[in-house]
C-alpha cells in the first residue's frame, strides 16, 4: 500500500510518500517540503496572510497531483497551530476541502505530541531508555516523555519561531535587556508543562523538527560529523548550541544565513528558536540533545498503519530498529537473505572466538552483523564495481537507527569486502580518523574472511574454530562438503585481519 502524510504546519508544509508492507513496516519514497509560513504575522492579527493563504493552497494542490502520479491509494492530512488560532483557518480548509480534495484533520497540540513521539520511538531505539522529545514548531512547542512501549507525558507549549518573532516584532539583533525579557517569557510559557515533563525523568533529550535540526547541522557543521546536511542519532553538546545561539543574536538578519547549516529561509527567526531551545534544555537540564529526523509527518503514516493493520498483511522483520532498517533495504535490493544470514552467522563466530584478541565491544559485534545483510547490495546496479556501487546505495539510503559515523562505517566495510584492502593510498579512507580506520580495518577483515567462507554460495562451511597461537591464527572449517574454494578465497582475502591482528593467518578444513 502507498500512503502519502501531508503536515500543513505553521512554517512549512511538508509531504511524505511511503510504501507500507505491514503495520510496522514502511519505506520512504519521496519527501517534499515548502516554506509556506502560513504563520507569519498570525498570532500578532489572528489571521492568516491573503499571500500565504494562496501559496498553502497551491502547494497543497501540487502535493496532491505529485501523490497521484506515485499512485497512493490514501493521503492523510493534519492542520497545526497557525490554521487552528486564525481567524480564516476554518475558511482555509474548506478551499483545501474544495480545491484538493483533502479532508485535512484540524489536531490539538496534545495529538500533535502523540504523533511526533509515535516518529521519534519508530526511529531510534529507546529500549529501557526513557525519554524527553522536544519538537520546536512556528508555532508550538511539543514535549513528550516515553519509552519504547508508551508515551508516559505529552503536551503543546504556546511557543514557537513565528509567535516569538511576532511578540518579538521584528528580526534584527538582539540587545542583551531583550534577550533576557524573551528568555523570562519562555520560562513562564514553558514552566508548568516542562516542570510535568521533567517530573517523570528521562535518560536522554531527542529533538526534532527543521529548527531544531538547523541549529544542530550548524553545531556539527563545525565538528567531526561526515554529513552533517543528514542527522539522525548525532548529538550535539547544549554548550556548543548555547555559542550558535549567542552568534546568531549579534548578527543582522542577511548575515545569519552565512553561518554554515543555517538556511536562508530560516533566518528571519531562526535566533529565537535557539533561544527558545537552549533555554527548554537548561529547564530540563540537560548537557545535549540527541537529533532526530523524523517529525510528526512520519507520525501520521504510523498512527494510520496501526489503526488500519487489517488491511495490511503482517510481514515481521528484524528484532531493532537498525535490524530491520538494515532488512528492508536488503529487500529493496533483492538480496538473497538466507546467503546473507549464512555469511552472518560466520562472522559472528570469528568475532566472538577472536574477542580477547581484538576487544570489540557489542557495538561493533551489532555493526558487524547489520554489515552481513547489506555488503552486496551493489549488484542489483551491476556486477562490476558492485563493491562500490553497495557503497554508494548505503551512505545515501538513510538507514534508521544508525547515526551518520555508523553509516559511513558500513558503507566502507561494503566497499572493502572483497578487491584490496583499505589503505591509505584510497582517499575516501584517508579521510577516516584514526578510530574510524581501526574499526574498519577490523570489521571489514572479519567479514572479508566470512564471505570467502561462502565462496560457491553452498553454505557447506558451517562452523569455524579459533587456535591463536603467539604469531600466528589457525582457523580451522567444518562441514560436510568438499570445502577447497571457499578455503582458498578467505585465505586470499584474510590479509586485512592478519595485518590488524598482527598475526599470521592460516585457514585449514577441520
Amino acid at each position: 500500500m502507498k500512503l502519502a502524510a501531508i503536515d500543513i504546519g505553521t512554517n512549512s508544509i511538508h509531504m511524505i510518500i511511503v510504501h507500507a508492507s505491514s503495520k510496522n513496516q514502511f519505506e520512504v519514497l519521496m519527501q517534499e517540503k515548502e516554506m509556506v509560513k502560513l504563520g507569519v504575522g498570525v498570532f500578532a492579527t489572528n489571521m492568516l496572510s491573503e499571500k500565504a493563504f494562496h501559496y498553502g493552497i497551491d502547494t497543497i494542490k501540487r502535493y496532491v497531483n505529485l501523490a497521484d502520479q506515485f499512485g497512493v491509494e490514501h493521503i492523510i492530512t493534519s492542520a497545526t497551530s497557525a490554521t487552528r488560532e486564525a481567524k480564516n483557518g476554518r475558511e482555509f480548509l474548506d478551499q483545501v476541502i474544495a480545491e484538493a480534495g483533502l479532508s485535512p484533520q484540524l489536531i490539538s497540540g496534545k495529538e500533535e505530541a502523540r504523533l511526533i513521539f509515535l516518529a521519534v520511538r519508530k526511529n531510534i531505539e529507546l529500549n529501557g531508555e526513557k525519554a524527553l522529545v522536544l519538537d520546536i514548531g512556528g508555532g508550538s512547542t511539543e514535549a513528550v516523555v516515553g519509552n519504547h512501549q508508551k508515551i508516559l507525558f505529552g503536551n503543546s507549549m504556546r511557543l514557537g519561531v513565528l509567535r516569538l518573532l511576532d511578540w518579538v516584532g521584528y528580526d534584527g539583533p538582539l540587545e542583551e535587556k531583550a534577550q533576557e525579557d524573551i528568555r523570562k517569557y519562555i520560562r513562564k510559557k514553558a514552566e508548568k508543562i516542562m516542570s510535568e515533563a521533567t517530573s517523570h525523568g528521562f535518560s536522554k533529550v531527542i529533538g526534532t523538527s527543521g529548527t531544531i535540526r538547523s541549529l544542530g547541522e550548524a553545531c556539527l557543521t563545525k565538528g567531526a560529523n561526515p554529513n552533517p546536511g543528514d542527522v539522525n542519532m548525532e548529538v550535539v553538546k547544549t554548550k556548543d548550541l548555547e555559542k550558535l545561539v549567542n552568534k546568531l543574536l549579534q548578527v543582522e538578519k542577511e548575515k545569519r544565513s552565512d553561518i554554515p547549516g543555517i538556511s536562508s529561509n530560516r533566518v528571519e527567526a531562526i535566533h529565537l528558536g535557539g533561544l527558545l531551545l537552549v533555554e527548554l534544555l537548561h529547564m530540563a537540564g540537560a548537557e545535549e540533545i540527541m537529533l532526530s529526523d523524523s517529525s510528526l509527518r512520519e507520525g501520521m503514516i504510523i498512527d494510520y498503519l496501526e489503526k488500519n493493520a487489517q488491511f495490511l498483511i503482517e510481514e515481521p522483520i528484524g528484532n531493532s530498529v537498525r535490524e530491520r532498517s538494515s532488512l528492508l533495504l536488503a529487500k529493496r535490493y533483492e538480496v538473497n537473505l538466507d546467503e546473507k544470514r549464512h555469511v552472518s552467522g560466520l562472522a559472528l563466530q570469528l568475532f566472538d572466538q577472536l574477542k580477547d584478541l581484538h576487544h570489540g565491544a557489542a557495538h561493533e559485534r551489532d555493526i558487524l552483523q547489520q554489515a552481513c545483510m547489506i555488503y552486496d547490495v551493489g549488484l542489483f546496479i551491476k556486477f562490476q564495481d558492485y563493491h562500490k556501487h553497495s557503497r554508494y546505495i548505503i551512505t545515501n539510503s538513510g538507514l534508521r537507527g544508525f547515526n551518520n559515523e555508523e553509516i559511513l562505517l558500513l558503507g566502507h566495510m561494503a566497499r572493502y569486502h572483497r578487491k584490496g584492502s583499505p589503505s591509505k593510498k584510497q582517499k575516501k579512507y584517508r579521510q577516516l580518523d584514526k578510530k574510524q580506520r581501526k574499526n574498519l580495518r577490523l570489521l571489514a577483515g572479519i567479514l572479508r574472511i566470512a564471505v570467502g567462507l561462502d565462496k560457491t554460495k553452498n553454505q557447506w562451511v558451517q562452523n569455524v574454530y579459533c587456535i591463536p597461537e603467539e604469531k600466528s591464527l589457525t582457523i580451522k572449517v567444518f562441514g560436510e562438503e568438499n570445502m577447497t574454494l571457499e578455503i582458498w578465497e578467505a585465505q586470499r582475502y584474510s590479509d586485512t585481519l592478519a595485518k590488524y591482528l598482527g598475526l599470521k593467518i592460516k585457514i585449514l578444513e577441520g
